[in-house]
């Protein structure tokens, strides 16, 4: 009698299933199970959540936003600006190097409209503006000799003197005399300023594409000395009228002028490089940058000093200046077509499109009559049962088919 042959320990023949289902695995191809639910209204809405989903990334992120360019923003820029035209006050001709402040055209100026000259003054005691706080006095008594007020006009001698004009008296101090608010003439130089033109000559580059233009038309018939700024007729000839300025921004150039104020010039060059040159032109507007409704910070002004000899004493103007301060400002975007951000939008609207199905699928499962019957159609449940007959040390073994069954047969007709 043949001697039996040994069987195999158990954990072997469970590492030799185990290899050959990875292995089998390994060549399997596996593919979502696709179930057709015929229910129109719901098709309805999963196509119209596809459509939705498609005109969006086609009309929105690609035609609008341009989505397959690469793109740069903040063009590095360069500005120059030359302000021309004369005006007059009660006392004198203005001309350019007198009212446009700095002089050196660059891209913040300041075009002076209203002044107040205190003339004469000459170091030496006066009495002190009564703005100053605590200024005024009725003694000696009231100042305190030496004492400087960081918001005054000089150092305090501990006198108390008349004001420069009517009954009250404040205290004397050092300083500049008279004091600006005693002794100031107003002066208006905005008769003329409107008709001031302002040339505004910009140059952009744009280094991820290496593209640069500027705001000039290259002519050489001397178009520049004859045209004006239109938006339709003469892009390229940026020389604006200060009135025209003023005006775009939408404040009334009288009122501006008396109090100050500041204007934005903003140029916009937004290019898409995919088309030719010609195609990259700039767009002007005009705000104003000041804010206007708040009388704490409304209004633009400064003070500069004129300083002369006279009988060898040191002698200056201070003026107070009012004006219309303009900042050109300059931005932009530029984008090219590219490979990179194309690929990644069309992926990203590809696996947009599914959110149609999740949807679709979501409404099945909660709201509709038959969702149970679509969850065992759409969930195949496999139960993995101990082969019968097994001994106790030998443990599960592989499923047979009766024992991988779907928990529901039902056909989808009853959706």
């Amino acid at each position: 009698m043949a001697a039996a042959e040994p069987k195999p320990p158990a954990g072997m023949s469970a590492a030799r299933r185990l290899a050959r289902g990875c292995w089998s695995a390994f060549w399997d191809y596996e593919t979502p199970k696709v179930i057709v639910v015929k229910n129109r209204r719901l098709g309805v809405v999963y196509r119209a959540v596809q459509l939705l989903i498609l005109l969006y990334f086609v009309w929105y992120v690609f035609i609008v936003q341009k989505s397959y360019q690469d793109s740069e923003t903040g063009p590095e820029s360069s500005v120059i600006t030359k302000v021309k035209g004369i005006t007059s006050s009660e006392h004198k001709v203005w001309d350019v190097e007198e009212y446009v402040k700095p002089p050196e055209g660059g891209s913040v100026f300041s075009i002076i409209t209203r002044i107040e000259v205190t003339p004469f003054q000459t170091l030496g005691t006066c009495a002190e503006s009564m703005r100053v706080n605590n200024a005024t006095c009725d003694s000696d008594e009231d100042c305190v000799a030496g004492q400087l007020d960081m918001l005054g006009n000089g150092l305090r001698t501990g006198r108390c003197v008349p004001y420069y004009h009517g009954s009250s008296k404040t205290c004397e101090v050092y300083g500049w005399c008279p004091v600006e608010d005693g002794a100031s003439v107003s002066q208006f130089l905005g008769k003329m300023a409107p008709n001031f033109t302002i040339l505004i000559k910009n140059s952009i580059h744009y280094p991820k594409f290496q593209f640069s233009k500027g705001n000039i038309e290259n002519r050489k018939d001397g178009y520049l000395k004859h045209c004006t700024f239109h938006e339709v007729s003469d892009l390229y000839c940026p020389i604006f009228k200060l009135g025209y300025i003023v005006e775009q921004a939408g404040e009334n150039f009288t009122q501006l002028a008396h109090a100050g104020g500041v204007i934005g010039v903003i140029i916009n060059w937004d290019c898409d490089l995919d088309l030719s040159a010609s195609n990259c032109n700039p767009k002007y507007s005009f705000r104003r940058l000041d804010p206007k409704h708040v009388p704490a910070s409304s209004g633009y002004n400064f003070r500069f000093a004129k300083y002369y000899k006279v009988n060898g004493s040191t002698t200056r103007t201070l003026i107070k200046a009012y004006g219309i301060r303009i900042d050109v400002i300059v931005h932009g975007q530029a984008g090219k077509f590219s490979l990179i951000p194309t690929i990644i939008n069309l992926a990203t609207a590809l696996t947009s499109i599914g959110v149609g199905s999740f949807l679709c699928d979501w409404i099945l499962l909660t709201f509709m009559n038959k969702n149970k019957v679509y969850s065992h159609k759409k969930f195949d449940k496999m139960v993995d049962a101990p082969k019968r007959g097994a001994g106790p040390g030998l443990g599960a073994s592989e499923p047979s088919q009766q024992d991988c069954a779907l928990t529901d047969a039902r056909g989808l007709a009853q959706l």
